[in-house]
């Protein structure tokens, strides 16, 4: 049977679809924009007709109908990472969440630890040979196919088509059907003078032809606006922006001096501007690939003078961050930070920063602490930590002391809390 043919006898509306699903399956959605909003919305209509259903995602960007805590029984999300749709669901208990690297994602649903009897995903249009692009996310969707029971997509034309690792045949498919909504747009998060500051620093010590692993947010977005005078870089991260994309108008990102994939982008998930989108369609210098490739610190880390730059809530004085909790709240996940400050630890002339604001909450709390607050989530270690970057300067913490950890982080808390600070860490021996 033709391509065209498997297509057309696979092609249903999003109620039709989702009767693929049973009773105790688990659905695996892709991150962020890649999620179906057809089919997760006719799922969310029919929610009563199911029982225990689980849908397992990173990164939620729309708050569905079925994340409702009197419905958990029929259908019920569980968090790779939380977002604002999914985090008062973690928060009140009737959303669960699964603690793993991004990178180790696709090994544990291979090897049977996290379950995937479907998966829902977006995907662009089918081309001449039979085969569509999961180009907003290859991320561990690629891996929960190969495991799946059954695979639906929504096929909509305003999906890129991209090379890499993230394309799947028709023969592939369970069932599919068809949308042309506009892919969801996010946009570049706000920078104020602090971030501004943190990005200088940060810019100032990526050298030209240094590849670049970016992740989302205000600081890291500050960093790429004060790089337009760098030359030959290069991009091997987890998350293609607008921020990237600018970069590559610029004439600043060429991937030339990259030895690890020279000439090409690499990245796992997109989250951006319908401009980002449309670059992204069949562009010969941009490939998506599973994050089991992406992210891997052994394969990251063979790109030279690898770049690493990731954000923070808070940090203690040994140097462990707390990154995806207040507390023993959660409010993110561990995604892929860990992953690329080992991979920029392995890379020859690497440099992995943490970066944060000296404080939070108007500058009554300091985020330079000497213990975390009871409960925070460790996401990056002591023992991973290299550069930590506020607004008051840069503490190189790899192959330090515990007491010059104590002294370097002091040096760049904010000064009204440096005080405070200094008589913790006497009566904690560290000075």
């Amino acid at each position: 049977m033709s391509a065209q043919a498997q297509y057309q006898q696979k092609r249903m509306s999003a109620a039709e679809a989702i009767r693929v699903v049973q009773n105790g399956d688990t659905i695996i959605v892709p991150t962020a924009v890649g999620e179906p909003p057809a089919l997760l919305t006719a799922l969310s209509d029919a929610r009563c007709d199911f029982h225990n259903v689980q849908i397992s995602q990173i990164l939620p960007v729309r708050k569905y109908a079925y994340f409702d805590p009197d419905t958990v029984d029929h259908v019920r999300h569980t968090a790779y990472f939380y977002s604002g749709a999914s985090r008062p669901g973690g928060h009140e208990g009737w959303i669960d969440f699964i603690p793993a690297y991004f990178s180790e994602l696709p090994i544990l649903l291979r090897r049977g630890l996290l379950p995937s009897e479907v998966v829902f995903s977006m995907a662009s249009p089918m081309d001449e040979h039979g085969y569509f692009s999961l180009a907003l996310a290859a991320d561990y969707t690629m891996a929960a196919i190969e495991k799946a029971r059954a695979v639906v997509l929504e096929v909509n034309p305003n999906v890129p088509f991209a090379n890499g690792g993230c394309q799947i045949h028709i023969s592939q498919v369970t069932a599919l059907c068809e949308s042309d909504d506009a892919i969801l747009e996010v946009g570049l998060p706000k920078i104020g003078p602090v971030q501004e500051a943190i990005g200088k620093y940060v810019a100032d010590m990526i050298p030209d032809g240094a590849t670049l692993q970016i992740g989302y947010g205000g600081i890291p977005d500050a960093v790429v606006m004060q790089l337009t005078d760098k030359k030959d870089l290069g991009i091997h991260t987890e998350m293609v922006g607008d921020g990237i994309m600018s970069l590559v108008e610029a004439g600043v990102v060429t991937n030339r001096r990259k030895n690890l994939h020279p000439g090409k982008m690499l990245a796992t998930f997109a989250l951006g501007s319908k401009k980002l989108y449309q670059f992204m369609h069949r562009n010969p210098a941009l490939e998506m690939h599973a994050v089991d490739y992406t992210n891997d610190p052994y394969i990251a880390g063979q790109n030279d003078n690898l770049h690493a730059i990731n954000a923070t809530m808070q940090i203690d004085f040994m140097g462990q961050c707390g990154s995806e909790s207040l507390g023993f709240k959660p409010y993110s996940g561990t995604g892929g930070q860990a992953d690329f400050v080992r991979a920029a630890n392995r890379s020859n002339g690497g440099k992995a920063f943490i970066v944060l604001p000296s404080t939070a909450k108007d500058d009554t709390i300091s985020r330079i602490v000497p213990t975390l607050t009871p409960g925070t989530h460790v996401t990056t270690s002591k023992n991973d930590i290299n550069y930590v970057v506020t607004e008051f300067g840069v503490a190189q913490l790899r192959g330090k002391t515990a007491r010059q950890r104590c002294e370097a982080l002091i040096a760049i808390a904010h000064p009204d809390f440096r005080g405070e600070l200094r008589e913790a860490a006497r009566k904690m021996k560290l000075l």
